[in-house]
């Protein structure tokens, strides 16, 4: 039989991870549903619009800290989060920062302590666990610093899935609830080594779920575990 967990943060990281999975799971299927939702608590919609939504076949690099857009992030320092207010850029950015590593500049701790101050600050839809997953763990990561791996990512496009934007399309005023997007990003992760400049490189899609509220700069939500189209 399961035993309940007795750690004081236990409870209350099972109730975030369901809620992140609710979430996910509505922002997909209907944003009428996710306002339903969250605002089962008795909040209420702030009332002011949704921030434009950035056109799905923009394609563009992802931008670096310092606002500028090269084709290659090589993450020499760790990544930061930009200053911006839409959703589908940040999202691509955070898809780059996500699929980027430099053994040789930090540490393993070091890239899971910057990637999780992209998260947003409301603890209530965060989800650091699915941002965790996503670096190399910390025996892999030994592995890979012993031959001085790093990978780079170019970001090809960026869009709200299909579900999303017909939802988005039906009920334009449900995103003012927790202003969650979707944002599906894919492009391409080249890693290399001691000895082998050239590596190897593999397309990469992944979905995120990205907050955009209009009185505060976008952060991330998390990493939903499959892409949707």
């Amino acid at each position: 039989m399961a035993q309940h967990s007795t750690h004081p943060g236990g409870a209350s990281r099972v109730r975030r991870r369901a809620l992140f999975g609710t979430v996910v799971l509505v922002v997909l299927v209907a944003l009428a549903g996710l306002a339903a939702y969250l605002t089962r608590d008795g909040r209420g919609s702030s009332g002011t619009p949704a921030p434009p939504p950035s056109s799905p076949s923009v394609t563009s690099s992802a931008p670096s800290a310092s606002g500028s857009s090269t084709p290659y992030t090589r993450p020499r320092t760790l990544p930061i989060p930009p200053n911006t207010h839409d959703p589908i850029a940040y999202g691509k950015a955070a898809a780059a920062a996500l699929w980027s590593y430099d053994t040789r500049a930090y540490s393993q701790p070091e890239l899971r302590k910057a990637l999780r101050r992209w998260l947003t600050t409301d603890a209530k839809y965060a989800d650091p666990a699915s941002v965790d997953k996503v670096v190399p763990s910390t025996v892999l990561w030994k592995e890979m610093a012993a031959n001085g791996q790093f990978a780079t990512a170019k970001v090809y496009e960026g869009h709200f899935p299909n579900a999303f934007t017909r939802a988005l399309q039906e009920d334009p005023g449900a995103i003012t609830q927790a202003y969650v997007y979707a944002v599906t990003v894919s492009g391409k992760q080249s890693i290399a080594w001691k000895g082998s400049p050239a590596g190897g490189a593999e397309s990469r899609s992944t979905t995120l779920a990205v907050q955009c509220r209009p009185d505060r700069p976008c952060a991330l939500v998390g990493v939903m575990p499959s892409v949707a189209p």
